[in-house]
């Protein structure tokens, strides 16, 4: 059965569409010619048609459809009819056969929609199938979760799949399987994905490391523990010793050429031999060592600024793989220790008497040594992998997912046991189902066999001409083609063609009886007892009143046998724009202000031309208890249908009293009016399910005045006389206040 009916994109409908649903057995749907009404009956025959249109079944079991509308007219009334084939009476065991093929027919699909209900559930989204596709989503959700706390250092190795869950989910799988890197420490992975995959790789030229020897060697030169001082063997030489003042007296002996006749060191007459001991005490190995102080003074300078400005240079270079921050502490710190041996050496040239000891260079040297060499070697490092910068990629990007798929191993194996025991439900059930719908097919083969026995062309040719026979049309009828046993043709009483010269009115009856029938039977022999919905698109156009009223009972005994689970039927919608036939077909005693729970209304209108569906919870669309009476008050009233209109008149009225007693109305008329006014109490459930009983026979002017009298004095019996009068005479609109049924009128 179908659930929802989405037309969309075609005709008068938006591209957005309109939802008819839900959909229940019996659907009404109300509208003027244009509105949009034969689109929907389009889609539900044809959905594939219009594909923005989409149709949803019940449980997704898809039924037969047969829809008559002016499409069914045009396509199927050429030459030729297909034969409907109907089942027979002729072999009580092979229906009884059908009937028990059909019982296991149900009972296999019944198992068939629970065993799909168990893999897909109510919805086609849950099940097993749901379960598995929920577990998937927890296991992409968890490992996308891993991908996002490393994706900032991975992303290169993570390329192709960053940016799809699914993606991501399948290639973690994928290494679990086969991935055999080894497991690496995650802050070395983090320093070599920064390297490997950096912009601009390219080689790096290793550091030259200074040579710190000479200047480490002059920290040994022998002068500087050595007490330089003059000759001993001169006169002045035990004063200058027992004095200590040697270092003075060089210094003082440098302003004798200046003074004159003065000595510069005691302000008294300068001694002739002075000078001559003076010169003899500073002799040439005095001479000797102060050039050596000299010397080293000059080399000490000279070795320590070159060294110097060579370790800035390297500092400010910012290689990438030296650690600046610790050099430039190094160069600080031997800066600082050279600037004081500096000093020393000053020292000594001017006081070389002195003995002094530079401060020791080698613990900082060899720390500045150390750090450049390990600065090589990371630079060889790097230049191996610029070298091989394809495997090394290739190398870091399998340790780094390895390393990822070891952090995901418990989120890996909770997923694969929840699969593999899901896959083992799913693949249980699918081949339960397979087996299921093999048996199944092979009930529907047998039953097709079965009816291929005992149905036949003939029981609907004879049915649909008792009909025409009955309604006055005599001039032709329906015959088999000849030989062609399965097809008929419409022929006059002469045996000619009749088709070409049928009227409007009549190929519009022939072509719904046609149709009526085919929906008890089917075009082939086999077929004749399967599910289906039926749709009727404004099938009284173009048919007179009395015609219109057999079109409306043989629908109505549909929607009968429909919502008693009767026949093959099993969902009903009528379309259409004539107000008097949708009251016709939906008159419902039984149904009060709302709609029953097996029906639903609809009124499709166009604005601004586009088509709208509108649903109600009750008919919208009144035939008002008024245009009962009027038909009454008619002179030119209808004889086939007045009974029924009496009827229904007394039905509504009595039933607005509170269901007076039928037995006790009757009881009140003898002789023949008795039976009359029984008959209008009870007619229309008499006859039986036939299409051609004496519920079709129209009843002559005088059977007709009978009734009306009988009608009459029914109001006058019971006590309301007064009722009758008035709406016998009365004018439209107020009538519409006393309708027994009246509810808020719907302008359609």
């Amino acid at each position: 059965m179908l659930e929802t009916i989405l037309i969309a994109g075609r005709a008068t409908y938006s591209a957005d569409g309109q939802s008819l649903g839900p959909c229940r057995e019996i659907n009404f749907i109300f509208g003027s010619n244009g509105s949009g009404k034969t689109t929907i009956s389009r889609v539900i025959a044809d959905p594939a048609s219009c594909p923005a249109s989409a149709l949803t079944w019940v449980n997704g079991q898809e039924m037969e459809r047969l829809v008559y509308n002016s499409d069914f007219v045009e396509r199927n009334f050429t030459s030729t009819l297909k034969g409907i084939f109907t089942l027979g009476a002729e072999s009580a065991e092979t229906l009884a056969k059908i009937d028990a093929a059909k019982a296991k027919q149900q009972e296999e699909e019944a198992e068939v929609r629970r065993l799909e209900g168990t893999l897909k559930g109510p919805d086609g989204s849950t099940g097993k199938e749901g379960d598995l596709r929920a577990l998937r989503g927890r296991f992409e959700d968890a490992c996308w979760e891993i991908k996002n706390r490393h994706d900032a250092h991975f992303r290169e190795a993570f390329e192709g799949f960053r940016n799809a869950k699914a993606r991501f989910c399948d290639k973690i799988l994928a290494e679990h399987s086969s991935n055999q890197a080894a497991l690496c420490d995650l802050d070395d992975l983090k320093a070599r994905a920064g390297a490997v995959f950096q912009k601009g790789l390219a080689r790096q030229a290793r550091v030259v490391i200074p040579d710190f020897g000479d200047l480490l060697g002059l920290e040994q030169t022998a002068v500087l523990s050595k007490t330089v001082i003059g000759k001993s063997d001169v006169n002045v030489s035990a004063l200058i010793a027992r004095l200590g003042n040697s270092d003075w007296v060089k210094q003082g002996r440098a302003f004798l050429d200046r003074s004159g006749d003065v000595c510069p060191f005691c302000q008294q007459k300068l001694l002739t031999d002075l000078t001559r001991d003076l010169n003899d005490y500073f002799d040439e190995t005095y001479a000797a060592d102060m050039a050596a102080i000299d010397r080293l003074q000059s080399a000490y300078e000279s070795y320590s600024s070159t060294l110097l400005r060579r370790l800035k240079d390297i500092a400010a270079a910012g290689n990438a793989f030296i650690d600046s921050e610790a050099l430039h502490a190094d160069i600080d710190r031997l800066e600082q220790r050279i600037e004081l041996n500096k000093r020393q050496i000053d020292r000594k040239k001017k006081e070389p008497s002195a003995t002094i000891a530079l401060e020791g260079l080698a613990e900082i040297a060899d720390s500045i040594v150390a750090r450049m060499k390990e600065t090589n070697a990371r630079i060889d490092q790097h230049n191996s992998l610029v070298d091989n910068i394809a495997a090394e990629r290739a190398r870091l990007v399998a340790e780094a997912w390895y390393y990822v798929v070891d952090e995901s191993n418990a989120v890996i194996a909770a997923y694969l046991e929840g699969k593999t025991n899901l896959d083992k439900a799913i693949t249980g059930i699918s081949k339960a189902i397979e087996t299921r719908r093999a048996k199944l097919a092979g009930i529907k083969s047998d039953i097709a066999e079965l009816e291929r026995a005992i149905t036949s062309v003939e029981p609907t040719v004879k049915e649909i001409n008792g009909i025409l026979s009955s309604f006055g049309f005599t001039s032709f009828k329906l015959a088999t083609a000849g030989e062609q046993r399965n097809l008929y043709k419409l022929v006059r009483q002469d045996g000619s063609d009749a088709l070409k010269t049928l009227s409007e009115g009549e190929k519009s009856f022939i072509a719904f009886l046609y149709f009526y029938h085919l929906i008890r039977g089917s075009v082939s022999a086999s077929g004749t007892t399967g599910d289906r919905i039926v749709v009727f698109d404004d099938p009284v156009s173009s048919l007179d009143s009395d015609v219109l009223f057999i079109v409306s009972a043989l629908i109505k005994r549909v929607l009968e046998d429909t919502c008693a689970g009767r026949g093959q039927v099993k969902q009903v919608f009528v379309l259409t724009h004539n107000i008097y036939f949708h009251k016709e077909v939906s008159f419902d005693p039984k149904r009060g202000q709302a709609c029953r729970t097996h029906e639903t209304f609809w009124i499709v209108r166009k604005q601004n031309d586009a088509s709208i569906l509108t649903t109600y919870n009750y008919n919208p669309i009144k035939t008002s208890y008024e245009l009962l009476w009027s038909e009454v008050r008619n002179a030119n009233r209808s004889t086939l249908t007045i009974q029924n209109t009496l009827r229904r008149i007394l039905e509504s009225y009595f039933k607005l009293l509170g269901n007076m007693d039928r037995d006790e109305i009757v009881a009140k008329f003898g002789g023949q009016e008795k039976q009359i006014c029984g008959s209008l109490f009870s007619w229309v459930n008499d006859g039986s399910h036939a299409t051609h009983d004496d519920l079709y026979v129209s009843a002559d002017a005088s059977i007709v005045d009978r009734y009306l009298d009988v009608f009459q004095k029914i109001f006058e019996k019971t006590g309301h006389i007064g009722h009758y009068e008035m709406m016998i005479g009365s004018v439209p609109g107020q009538a519409v206040a006393l309708a027994p049924t009246a509810e808020p009128p719907v302008d359609p």
